[in-house]
C-alpha cells in the first residue's frame, strides 16, 4: 500500500525543462520598466497641469503611459512566445520616442533600450551555452 507522504522517486518526477536565461532576463527588465513609465507618466501629466498653449491635455499622459504599462505587463507574460521579443523591441522605441514629450525620456529610453539589447545579446549566448553543455553531457552518459 503506498503513502501518501512518500516522495516520488526522482525517475518518477516529472522533468520540467529550465527557464530560459533570455526569457528571464527579459522579464527583469521589462518589469523595471513597469516601474519607470508608471512615474514617468506621473511627472509628464504633472508637467502638463500648467495649461501650456497648445501642449497635450494632461489626461493624454496618464492614458499612453497606462496602455505602455499595460503592453510591458502582458509582454512579460509572453515572453515563452519567440514573438514577443520584437513586441519587445518595439515597446523600447516607444519608450524613446515619448522623449518628444519629456526630454529626460530619451536617456531613460536610451538606458533601458541599452539593457534590452544587453539582456537579449547575453541571454542568446548563455542559452546557447547552456545547450551545449547539457548536450555533451548528454553525450557522455
Amino acid at each position: 500500500m503506498s503513502d501518501s507522504t512518500s516522495v516520488p522517486e526522482p525517475d518518477d518526477a516529472p522533468v520540467r525543462p529550465l527557464r530560459s536565461i533570455r526569457q528571464s532576463l527579459a522579464a527583469i527588465v521589462l518589469g523595471f520598466e513597469v516601474i519607470v513609465v508608471f512615474l514617468a507618466a506621473l511627472v509628464i501629466w504633472g508637467l502638463s497641469q500648467g495649461g501650456v498653449e497648445g501642449s497635450l491635455p494632461s489626461w493624454v499622459a496618464l492614458a499612453a503611459g497606462g496602455v505602455i504599462i499595460l503592453a510591458l505587463i502582458a509582454t512579460i507574460g509572453l515572453l515563452r512566445f519567440s514573438w514577443a521579443y520584437p513586441l519587445g523591441w518595439a515597446i523600447q522605441v516607444l519608450i524613446l520616442a515619448s522623449g518628444f514629450l519629456n526630454p529626460a525620456m530619451f536617456v531613460v529610453g536610451a538606458l533601458f533600450g541599452g539593457m534590452w539589447w544587453y539582456c537579449m545579446v547575453t541571454g542568446a549566448r548563455i542559452d546557447r551555452d547552456r545547450a551545449a553543455a547539457a548536450a555533451q553531457w548528454k553525450e557522455q552518459q
